[in-house]
């Protein structure tokens, strides 16, 4: 069966995205530009989202004390080895909030990567409380000639949870980003993590439809992990009881249901995540790879008879 996406997966595949955009195989390399947070300097908050553990996530070869152009050349480097080859790349700005900082250093930063002859465009993740008119238009400029993306981190449509992650946003926030964003022509993600406290598998089903509603490109989910060094894994020896951990099947099951119920042209970056286990604390899947999880979703979703977008129903606002 060949879906409205062109595809006969059951979901909207990033990887599909990028085949019907490029034409060939395109590859993230991430890179640490130095930045920080609000929610970490001061402005907002001195302690971070509460689960937030940026080493969770960030290769090895990622060290702001190296220039972005080294660090490009050491991740393209490193997925050479690791994986096929691609032709083309895009630079991912990934730790931390990569629009926090007066434009002529983003300037600085953001025409180094985009000099890089085998770079075809930047992925810029960030918070939607450090964006302005001023940056947005900056990276519709850049998006004349290259692919440009920016990723929110939004990770609730709910205000009470995003208070008690001390997120330092509320969803209206994330909201106008996106919506300037998409204004502007550029492609725009976000990501949500499923399994907060105080959120339900009701709420997390039912929360897809405020996420249709907004004017995204891509869209990552994974479980709450909890990450030693954080915030959260405090909070989990003090209450467990405030945490809800998903079996792998038990998770599956769930995000099935929001897919069915998400917009068909959303492309699916991720669903789940996987982290070295040297940082995770309390209950998790222990070493499972993103591979492994992709195709016991798609499984899943054949089982059912199920895809992306099944039950779907436009949420006019």
């Amino acid at each position: 069966m060949n879906y409205p996406w062109g595809d006969s997966r059951p979901y909207n595949s990033y990887a599909t995205y990028f085949r019907q955009l490029f034409g060939s195989r395109v590859q993230k390399v991430a890179v640490n530009a130095g930045f920080t947070c609000p929610n970490r300097d001061g402005t907002l908050s001195v302690g971070g989202c509460t689960f937030c553990n940026n080493g969770a996530f960030t290769p090895s070869y990622c060290q702001p004390s190296k220039s972005i152009s080294q660090q490009i050349e050491e991740g393209i480097e490193f997925h050479l080895r690791r994986y096929r080859k691609a032709s083309r790349y895009l630079v991912y700005f990934q730790s931390f909030s990569n629009t926090y900082a007066p434009l002529d250093r983003l300037r600085t930063l953001y025409d180094e990567a985009l000099s890089h002859p085998l770079v075809e465009g930047v992925v810029i993740g960030t918070r939607p409380d450090c964006v302005d008119d001023e940056k947005l238009d900056y990276f519709a400029h850049l998006a004349k000639s290259h692919y440009v993306a920016i990723e929110y981190g939004i990770e609730s449509t709910c205000d009470a949870t995003l208070r008690t992650i001390n997120r330092g946003h509320d969803f209206a926030t994330a909201e106008r980003a996106v919506v300037e964003s998409a204004r502007r022509g550029l492609h725009v993600g976000a990501h949500f993590i499923l399994g907060l406290p105080g959120e339900s598998e009701q709420m997390l089903i039912e929360q897809t439809s405020l996420i249709n509603a907004l004017p995204l490109t891509t869209v990552k989910f994974h479980q709450l992990q909890i990450f030693r060094d954080t915030a959260m894994a405090r909070q989990y020896d003090e209450c467990p009881e405030m945490f809800r951990f998903w079996e792998l099947e038990e998770y599956i099951d769930l995000f099935v249901e929001i897919l069915r119920r998400l917009r068909p042209d959303l492309v699916v970056e991720r669903f789940a995540s996987e982290a070295p286990p040297r940082y995770h604390y309390g209950r998790n899947w222990g070493l499972v790879r993103n591979e492994t999880l992709w195709a016991m979703l798609e499984k899943r979703l054949l089982e059912k008879n199920a895809y992306q977008g099944e039950k779907f129903v436009h949420l006019l606002r």
